[in-house]
């Protein structure tokens, strides 16, 4: 519906011009393709240009069944993966710690 009143291109060009994109939570649910299509455009279009933050419970490399097709996996994780800087952190939840500390 977006795509047909033209509000979806307004707001992909929105997200274009941003020097930093972040994108929280990543994975919580399966992609479906639409969000799949927005995605791999928006990768596509920023990559080696503006700067992408990705935060996600998930190892990346769970990220091909979350995005599902692993030709657009392939595609976005070939964009971003290869030339991060990843930190991946350990060790108990802060929420989880900070609600032992408290009782």
């Amino acid at each position: 519906m977006a795509k047909a009143d033209g509000s979806y291109l307004k707001e992909v060009v929105r997200i274009e011009r941003q020097q930093l994109l972040i994108l929280d939570d990543f994975g919580i649910q399966p992609f479906d393709a639409q969000i799949m299509a927005a995605l791999m455009e928006i990768i596509e279009d920023r990559h080696g240009k503006t700067s992408l933050i990705i935060t996600s419970h998930l190892p990346v490399r769970k990220w091909y069944e979350v995005i599902g097709e692993k030709t657009i996996a392939d595609a976005i994780l070939d964009r971003i993966a290869h030339i991060a800087h990843r930190i991946e952190l350990k060790g108990e939840s802060m929420r989880k710690k900070r609600k032992t500390d408290v009782q």
